[in-house]
C-alpha cells in the first residue's frame, strides 16, 4: 500500500500472520498462485439474485435520486456502468470481480430499511445493513469464513458495500478528514481495500442511476479522491508516527499525525470478539494464561442467570470487576462476544478512560466447525442465537483500538 508506513505495514501483516490455519472450506477453499482466496463471481451473482432479486424488484427508491425505479433495475445499471468506467478496465480480473460483487450487493440493505414517509422514500443506514447481510450470505452459503484468505476477500467486499455511500458525501460529512482516514485504515487488515477502489464503486453507483444531481455527485466523489490524495490515504492507511498516535487521532484527540506522541498508557486490556463456539476460551488459555479474565459467561453461570434473561446485572458486575483491575493498573482480558461496534466502543471508552491500551482480538472459524464446537460445549448456545449474532456481526476495524487482530482458529 503506497499510503502505509513501514511500521504500519509490519503491524498490518503481522496481524494477518497471526490468523493461523483452518480446515477445508466449501466453495471458496481454493487459492490462486499468490495465496489469495479465489472468487467465483458468477456463483455469487447466482446466489445473491436467487436470494434477493424479487425483493430488490419490490423495493422502490426515491424519485429524487433514482428515477430509474426499483433497486433491481438500479443494480443492473450499476453493474453495466462499472464495466464502462475508464479506471475499471486496467484492473486485474480479481479486483474486477471484487468490485462486481460489491456493485451487485451494494443496495441489498435497502430491502429491510426502506420506508415511505409523507414526502419521500428513505433507506436509512442501508449500506452497513447491506454489508452485514452480504457477510452472512457469503459466510453461510459459500463458506467464505475461517481462513485468512477467505476472510480477507469477504471483508474487502463487505467494506466496499458498507462505505459505498461515503465518497459522494465525504466533503459534507462531520469530521470528514478523520472519517476518511478511519475508512482508509481498513487497508491495514484487508490490503485489497482502498479509498481509490471505493471511489470506483461510488462512480458506478452514480452513473447507474437517473437523477438531476449526477454531475454534482460525481464532482463530490472527485473531491473525496483529491482529499485522500492530499491526506496520503488514497491507497492505504496514512503513515502515522506510531500506533499510539494513530489511536489518539481516531479517538478524537487534536494531534498532528506525524507527531511521536508520548504514550501514557500503563498496560494492555484485551477485548475479545467472536461468535459463540469460536474458541475464545481456548485461545485465552493458550495465549493469555497469566492475566485475569472478566467473563460474562462465567458471571451468568455463577449467578444462575439464563442467557435470554435480562443481562443488565451481568454487564454491571463485569464492569465493576474491570474497574477494579483498571484502578490497580492490572492487565486483563474481557471475554464476551462483542459482535457490534457500539458494544465495543462503550467498553473501549471505559478502558481508555483509565489510560489502558486496548487490543481487540477477533476470532473466526468456519461455520460447520463453529456449530460443532458449540454443540460440544458444556453450555451450548442455541443455533438460532448464533445465527442472530452473525446477522448483527460487524467485524472490528483498525480505527477502533490501538491494535486490532483478526485470527482464525
Amino acid at each position: 500500500m503506497s499510503g502505509a508506513s513501514g511500521t504500519d505495514r509490519v503491524n498490518g501483516m503481522s496481524n494477518m500472520g497471526n490468523m493461523g490455519n483452518m480446515g477445508d472450506m466449501d466453495d471458496m477453499s481454493n487459492m490462486d498462485d499468490t495465496g489469495r482466496a479465489t472468487l467465483d463471481y458468477n456463483r455469487i451473482r447466482e446466489l445473491v439474485l436467487e436470494r434477493y432479486a424479487e425483493d430488490m424488484r419490490q423495493t422502490q427508491q426515491s424519485a429524487r435520486g433514482h428515477s430509474e425505479g426499483d433497486v433491481y433495475t438500479h443494480t443492473l445499471m450499476v453493474l453495466e456502468a462499472l464495466e464502462s468506467l475508464d479506471e475499471f478496465e486496467p484492473l486485474d480480473d480479481r479486483i474486477k470481480d471484487i468490485l462486481r460483487t460489491a456493485a451487485l450487493a451494494h443496495d441489498i440493505g435497502k430491502i429491510p430499511t426502506t420506508r415511505v414517509d409523507i414526502e419521500d422514500i428513505l433507506s436509512p443506514n442501508h449500506a452497513p445493513v447491506g454489508s452485514r447481510m452480504l457477510r452472512q450470505l457469503l459466510w453461510q452459503q459459500l463458506g467464505m469464513c475461517g481462513s485468512p484468505q477467505a476472510m480477507q476477500t469477504r471483508e474487502t467486499i463487505c467494506q466496499l458495500v458498507r462505505y459505498h455511500s461515503f465518497p459522494p458525501h465525504a466533503i459534507d460529512t462531520e469530521n470528514a478528514t478523520q472519517r476518511l482516514h478511519s475508512i482508509a485504515a481498513n487497508g491495514l487488515l484487508i490490503p485489497e481495500f482502498s479509498v481509490r477502489r471505493l471511489c470506483v464503486l461510488s462512480r458506478a453507483d452514480m452513473t447507474g442511476r437517473i437523477c438531476n444531481d449526477f454531475q454534482n455527485m460525481m464532482d463530490q466523489i472527485a473531491l473525496c479522491e483529491e482529499l485522500a490524495k492530499e491526506e496520503d490515504c488514497l491507497d492505504g492507511c496514512y503513515p502515522f508516527a506510531s500506533e499510539h498516535t494513530r489511536r489518539a487521532y481516531f479517538s478524537g484527540t487534536d494531534v498532528w499525525k506525524d507527531q511521536q506522541l508520548y504514550d501514557d498508557t500503563w498496560g494492555e486490556v484485551v477485548l475479545m470478539c467472536g461468535l459463540p463456539g469460536t474458541g475464545k476460551d481456548t485461545w485465552i488459555a493458550n495465549n493469555l494464561p497469566d492475566i485475569p479474565m472478566v467473563s460474562l459467561d462465567e458471571i451468568r453461570r455463577s449467578g444462575k442467570i439464563a442467557p435470554k434473561a435480562d443481562q443488565g446485572c451481568v454487564v454491571s458486575l463485569a464492569r465493576e470487576y474491570a474497574k477494579k483491575y483498571l484502578r490497580a493498573h492490572q492487565p486483563f482480558v474481557w471475554n464476551a462476544t462483542n459482535v457490534t461496534t457500539q458494544t465495543r466502543q462503550q467498553l473501549i471508552r471505559l478502558f481508555e478512560t483509565y489510560h489502558a491500551r486496548v487490543r481487540i482480538v477477533y476470532l473466526e472459524t468456519d461455520w460447520n466447525t463453529q456449530l460443532e464446537r458449540n454443540l460440544n460445549r458444556e453450555y451450548p448456545v442455541p443455533q438460532s442465537v448464533i445465527e442472530g449474532m452473525l446477522e448483527k456481526l460487524t467485524i472490528p476495524e483498525p480505527s477502533e483500538a490501538t491494535t486490532v487482530q483478526w485470527i482464525t482458529v
